[in-house]
């Protein structure tokens, strides 16, 4: 390949990569409803500025939300006030068709730039990893129970700007529902329902209400 086509070709890669990335104005689109059905999102009760994520009861009058994609049964409201530790978005697979973005979240000293600074984070195949050099600024359990890797399915044009909007280091507040999702061919993705968990199985799968900037 002559060099004017290698220049075209790392040019074309640059500006798909930029497209799908955070800094796009492309805003990534929500997974849309089943055929015939409108599915509401109503707001789960809101999480007191500054404390750790509220998790709520599904009262009797929310039904599942019935998406092309798949069918969400709600597990649990949740609301969470936290810092933004880092975002991963993702085009590519079945759970990419519900949620285009993952957000690693803190809370309580999991907030704070003393502890942050010490810790390498980051994010790959929907996971969340973190570690230290010497010793932990917090005890490992600390730091199990006060973030978590979020698994975000926006349920409207604006959930979804939102989202897009969000960068490493943001302030936010997320109010929605922890959710199964399940479909007829057998596919099945599962919340967590506790902050206490670690290793697989242990993100929060997330039906978006609403995302605030704080």
């Amino acid at each position: 390949m002559r060099p004017r086509n290698w220049g075209a070709l790392a040019l074309l890669v640059a500006i798909v990569g930029w497209w799908y990335s955070p800094a796009s104005p492309r805003v990534p689109a929500f997974a849309v409803a089943a055929h015939g059905s409108q599915p509401q999102c109503p707001m789960p009760p809101r999480v007191a500025a500054g404390d750790p994520p509220l998790q709520s009861a599904v009262p009797s009058n929310v039904a599942s939300f019935q998406l092309a994609a798949a069918q969400l049964q709600p597990l649990a409201g949740f609301s969470v006030d936290a810092r933004v530790l880092s975002r991963r978005d993702y085009s590519l697979g079945r759970e990419a068709q519900l949620s285009p973005t993952d957000l690693a979240l803190g809370w309580g000293r999991m907030r704070d730039d003393a502890v942050l600074s010490q810790l390498q984070i980051s994010q790959s195949s929907r996971w969340y990893r973190y570690g230290w050099s010497g010793d932990p600024p917090l005890p490992p359990e600390e730091i199990a129970r006060s973030s978590a890797n979020m698994h975000l399915i926006p349920s409207d044009a604006e959930s979804a700007a939102e989202l897009h909007r969000v960068r490493d280091g943001s302030h936010i507040r997320i109010d929605g529902w922890l959710v199964e999702a399940t479909s007829p061919d057998g596919y099945h993705w599962r919340s967590s329902t506790t902050r206490e968990d670690t290793g697989a199985g242990a993100c929060e799968v997330v039906y978006v209400c609403a995302i605030t900037q704080l």
